[in-house]
């Protein structure tokens, strides 16, 4: 039997974890002597595999810490792991605190019930997907040796919203009063970026000449060092910018006002208008104008196409043009 042992270095904190492998000694640092004592365990099951076949036991805590571990070193963040920790909230109100040999195909079964009574089938889709993930991880680290099947319910569709032109002239026209407002709904319409992304623009990021914007999802932690501008969108930016103080490095100095946002709106004559829903109008204007979901999924930094065209586009226009190419005229 190979030993994996603990151990402490002097002058340096946390705890390590030291066993030979194919002949070397390695070792592995740990910030706690809980983290430390949990991967002992495991590294002691992995090297004896050929004598050891049998599932780890650890209790619910243990797993979350090591598994809440690997996400942030893995580079997830603290934001995904909330959310991920809601849903493991919601499985200990639920079904309790089960140890690793306690999480079965009938305890999952029972969460998802029982959860599926309290929320819509969005919110039972994202605790499923969460759910997935930590059983996937579990079942590689040889806390759960049976397979578990998780599957996401079928949810139904819903219509996006989006605008046309005739309400996006209406808003533009009742924000003239707030220039800071009206390029944000301009930015939002022209670019498709999120508010957070508009909120966080700073002057030095706008290129007037190439007529571009370098741009950093906070979301997606993805970056377009060089997003195509309309010239007449450029223009109006540059209007706007030449208004500023000197020496104002940010693109807005007021934070986003939701009193003032739903206050346009309402003016503008369009009720429940979310400002994420400009976001959606850009994709949908695409696709109504033929460009590709390839090309309007990298504009908007989608990691799949299916987001695209499920969440982010009214093809309603399209398909209303189609139907008017039938002959049913000369068919009367």
């Amino acid at each position: 039997m190979r030993k994996v042992w603990i151990y402490k270095r002097r002058g340096v904190k946390g705890w390590w974890c030291g066993w030979y492998e194919s002949g070397k000694r390695k070792a592995k640092a740990l910030s706690t002597r809980k983290l430390a004592e949990h991967f002992c365990q495991l590294k002691y099951s992995q090297l004896n595999s050929d004598v050891f076949t049998g599932i780890v036991s650890a209790s619910w805590e243990q797993m979350l810490e090591e598994y809440h571990h690997c996400k942030r070193v893995a580079g997830v963040t603290e934001k995904a792991i909330y959310e991920t920790s809601l849903t493991f909230r919601h499985f200990e109100r639920i079904v309790g605190k089960c140890r690793s040999k306690q999480i079965t195909q009938n305890t999952v079964d029972k969460f998802i019930l029982l959860r599926g009574e309290e929320v819509k089938r969005p919110t039972l889709n994202k605790d499923i997907r969460n759910l997935k993930t930590f059983v996937k991880w579990c079942v590689e680290h040889r806390y759960i040796g049976q397979e578990i099947k998780l599957r996401q319910l079928k949810e139904d569709e819903r219509p996006v919203k989006s605008l046309n032109s005739t309400q996006i002239k209406k808003l533009l026209s009742a924000a003239k009063s707030s220039p800071p407002m009206k390029i944000r709904i301009m930015l939002a319409l022209g670019t498709g970026l999120r508010r957070g992304d508009i909120e966080s623009l700073k002057i030095s990021d706008i290129d007037f000449e190439g007529n571009s914007i370098t741009t950093a999802s906070k979301k997606t932690r993805k970056s377009m060092g060089s997003r195509p501008v309309s010239a007449e969108l450029m223009a109006e930016l540059s209007r706007y910018v030449c208004g500023l103080d000197v020496g104002q490095e940010k693109l807005f100095s007021d934070s986003f006002n939701h009193y003032k946002w739903r206050k346009l709106c309402n003016a503008a004559g369009i009720a429940d208008l979310k400002f994420h829903d400009l976001r959606k109008t850009f994709g949908s204007m695409l696709a109504q104008n033929g460009i590709s979901t390839a090309v309007t999924q990298k504009l908007l930094e989608h990691s799949s196409p299916h987001l695209t065209n499920k969440v982010y586009t009214n093809v309603n226009p399209v398909l209303r043009y189609a139907v008017e190419q039938l002959p049913v005229g000369e068919w009367l």
